[in-house]
């Protein structure tokens, strides 16, 4: 009975402040607090602000790129990390990859910052803060994790079957993208979905790299809070939730029909 007991306020503890956002974002009334009604009306509201739809498909743009980008350099380090374990240099490679990820960001930022400005003093690129300087910024920090993720996969990998292609004649590429990818496909994708999670939800180094022209969604919500919180924030809140939710359910239901057989090899067996 405690075990339950336990279980059910860690869960309300984690989830019960969710649920009254959602609730409270179709609260009539505009103080956040006081519920006045269903309506809404905020989340028409919300359909209408231009500043806050401009910042969400930029923050979209953004973690796209950052993801794909951080999961193939993060599937380069990992390759590298675990196939060539002794090479020159190493310690200093495996150091620079997971520095970002036990850095705190306000110092990533602050570097980076300070990096862009360096750049654009010297070569003239990039010119002031935009979408490049906050996609170069989310790879730095994300591409630690993605290669965390990978490596882990890649390392409990039996080397054998990769062994066993290339005694059968198949060269190394081929045995990569035949074999090895198959294998640690999960893995990338794991790998791919955190970098968009980190991307999508950072604000700290953002604030660094961000510029008047480029302002992510996390800035946004970060400045509207400032001045107290409305019910359209909760309704954007509950849309980012939303999807999130649905995300997590079709990867759960892909994961699912990849782990369980099929109804016709249960049947024949």
């Amino acid at each position: 009975m405690f075990l339950y007991t336990a279980l059910a306020l860690g869960y309300a503890f984690l989830y019960l402040p969710i649920v009254l956002l959602v609730i409270y974002s179709f609260n009539a009334s505009r103080l956040v607090t006081v519920w006045g009604g269903f309506s809404t009306k905020w989340y028409a509201e919300l359909l209408h602000d231009d500043k806050v739809l401009d910042a969400a498909w930029l923050s979209l743009k953004v973690a796209l790129a950052n993801a794909t980008f951080s999961t193939l350099l993060g599937l380069l380090a990992a390759v590298v990390l675990v196939r060539f374990r002794r090479f020159h240099g190493r310690t200093l490679f495996s150091g620079l990859v997971m520095a970002p990820m036990v850095m705190p960001e306000i110092i990533t930022g602050l570097a980076l910052l300070l990096l862009f400005v360096a750049l654009e003093q010297a070569i003239g690129w990039p010119a002031g803060r935009s979408v490049t300087t906050i996609i170069i910024a989310h790879i730095t920090f994300s591409l630690s994790f993605v290669t965390v993720v990978v490596q882990s996969r890649l390392s409990q990998m039996d080397i054998s079957l990769e062994e066993a292609a290339m005694d059968l004649g198949a060269r190394p590429l081929k045995v990569f993208l035949v074999i090895t990818l198959p294998i640690i496909a999960p893995a990338l994708l794991a790998g791919w979905l955190l970098a968009f999670t980190l991307s999508i939800d950072d604000v700290v180094i953002s604030a660094f790299v961000s510029g008047p022209g480029a302002t992510p969604l996390p800035i946004v919500i970060f400045s509207k809070v400032r001045l107290g919180v409305s019910p359209e924030i909760n309704a954007l809140a509950t849309m980012v939730v939303a999807v999130v939710g649905v995300a997590i359910a079709i990867a759960g239901r892909v994961s699912l029909n990849r782990e369980s057989p099929p109804a016709k090899q249960r049947d024949r067996a």
